[in-house]
């Protein structure tokens, strides 16, 4: 299709071959790889297309989602459309469709790409060269666009498969992600760069029943297994039983990332699903990071919901507002040299990049997530640093609250959010998914309040504890707590083009309406 050094390819295909081919094809020639949320819609497409102007957009005829069709091709052709792109379309004969929309000249078969019988060998670039072009998604104003080099993210990222999930030649490795979050590209480059084989799992991991995912570890023969923990608090929510009915036996390693965890769902996955044998690592980092500032490691022991410390040559450190290091308190999570796999800016916005990162210290990089280091040595992560809840001049995390109450058995999820108050500044207000078979009455609310008052003390006792059927989550399960909060506040809700599940907005309304 033409690619040459330097030009964009984006890609807005499911988890699949196709998707990891257009990587690696698109590395190997030099190439700078655009990947795409398979859920998109056409606006949020449109809005990457125009920013990144790629050379070619590969696509799907459509993709199988919870028993039904969703026809991706002419989502990408009403994108294009949009952005005023003038590219090649490159069409994956992904769910065997009928009569898919064509234009001819621009459209090609991926049929047709792979059959070319020419072989080519990779292109030397230099190590600094850009490889990806990921978008971050905020709540105003158009998405980021990550720049991550050849040479350090793709060492980056392999060093951690080697040393944090010990990916080695006998694995099968699989994550629960999509290619259009950096989990995707990050299974690819650690699963293929040591040597595993990898999985690409597609469509949602809970249906047609939540044993799917236990079964697909057995067919697979999945050995590393990548979660995230709204994922396993939706799975727990289900019961014990589609666990106890599979076999596991080749399973030998979690990765987790994405959010913060709480206890329940962790002792869970580690108890119920692993046995008590199998490790939690969990990381965090992040699309900017090119992978992970911190991880679990086995050597240093496991702790329940910890990231255990910062990961293979990251300097990383816990920090007060005023700059000094702290231990066994809350602080922002910063580092304080440059690394291999970081971003080089944002794509046509370099003073963007340095206020949202550079801008607090000198030469420090501030992630904006909240961290605690213990006694012990174990981290922690708290939640974002900008979700920050201040009530009557007392700081907690909205995780803090949130933790406190799925810890009730008779809760599956949870947000805590901050909403203006006259005499407090601001109160909490947390909305909870009932378990399955709970009823949410008046008798759960006041267990729930009980519950958190008794684990973070009456000072953080929620002005309002509300039940819903559902919270709005991300593909990759996280939950959207911006979105809870504008949608309470009567506000509009900002970019929803990577939520899951629309359906749950309609269950938030403003505060004052009720």
């Amino acid at each position: 299709v033409g690619v040459g050094p330097g030009d964009p390819v984006a890609c807005f295909l499911p988890m699949s071959p196709e998707a990891a081919i257009a990587l690696l094809a698109t590395a190997r020639v030099g190439g700078l790889f655009v990947p795409i949320f398979s859920g998109f819609g056409t606006d949020a497409i449109a809005a990457r297309l125009a920013d990144a102007r790629p050379k070619v957009l590969f696509t799907a005829d459509g993709v199988s989602r919870r028993g039904g069709i969703v026809a991706m091709k002419e989502t990408a052709d009403a994108a294009v459309a949009r952005a005023g792109a003038n590219l090649r379309v490159g069409v994956v004969d992904y769910v065997k469709r009928e009569n898919v929309p064509w234009s001819e000249g621009r459209d090609v078969a991926w049929s047709e790409i792979a059959t070319f019988p020419d072989r080519a060998d990779p292109l030397p670039v230099d190590c600094e060269a850009p490889l990806l072009l990921g978008y971050t998604s905020g709540t105003t104003g158009k998405p980021k666009g990550i720049l991550l080099p050849h040479g350090g993210a793709s060492i980056k990222i392999i060093q951690e498969g080697a040393f944090q999930l010990d990916f080695q030649p006998d694995d099968t490795a699989t994550w629960v992600t999509d290619m259009g979050w950096i989990m995707g590209p990050w299974l690819i480059t650690a699963g293929l760069g040591n040597g595993a084989t990898i999985a690409l799992i597609d469509g949602a991991p809970d249906f047609p029943d939540p044993g799917v995912l236990w079964r697909l570890v057995d067919e697979l023969g999945i050995t590393a297994l990548g979660v995230s923990p709204t994922l396993v608090r939706v799975l727990a929510s289900h019961g014990d039983e589609h666990v106890a009915s599979a076999g596991l036996e080749t399973l030998r390693t979690f990765g987790s990332t994405g959010e913060v965890w709480n206890p329940s769902p962790w002792w869970w996955l580690f108890e119920t699903v692993g046995g008590g044998k199998r490790p939690i690592i969990n990381m965090s980092g992040g699309t900017e990071v090119g992978a992970c500032f911190l991880s679990a490691n086995v050597l240093q022991g496991l702790k329940p919901c910890s990231v255990g410390g910062p990961s293979l040559g990251m300097a990383m450190d816990v920090w007060s507002d005023a700059g000094s290091s702290l231990r066994g308190e809350v602080g922002e999570l910063v580092c304080t040299a440059h690394w291999p796999g970081a971003t080089r800016g944002f794509f046509g916005d370099r003073e963007r990049y340095l206020e949202t990162y550079w801008s607090r210290w000198p030469d420090v990089w501030v992630h904006g997530d909240w961290a605690s280091i213990d006694p012990e040595g174990f981290w922690f992560l708290h939640g974002r640093s900008d979700d920050t809840l201040n009530i009557a001049g007392k700081r907690i995390g909205p995780a803090e609250i949130e933790d406190a109450a799925v810890a009730h058995a008779g809760v599956a999820m949870a947000a805590a959010i901050g909403v203006p108050d006259s005499l407090k500044g601001e109160v909490i207000v947390t909305y909870i998914v009932p378990a399955p078979g709970v009823t949410a009455d008046a008798e759960l609310i006041r267990e729930v309040e009980a519950q958190i008052v008794s684990v973070v003390g009456k000072a953080f006792r929620p002005k309002r504890i509300l039940a819903v059927p559902d919270l709005p989550r991300t593909r990759s399960q996280k939950i959207m707590r911006r979105v809870i909060k504008a949608l309470s506040l009567g506000r509009e809700p900002g970019d929803l083009s990577s939520m899951e599940n629309p359906e749950s907005l309609e269950y938030l309304r403003p505060l004052d309406a009720d």
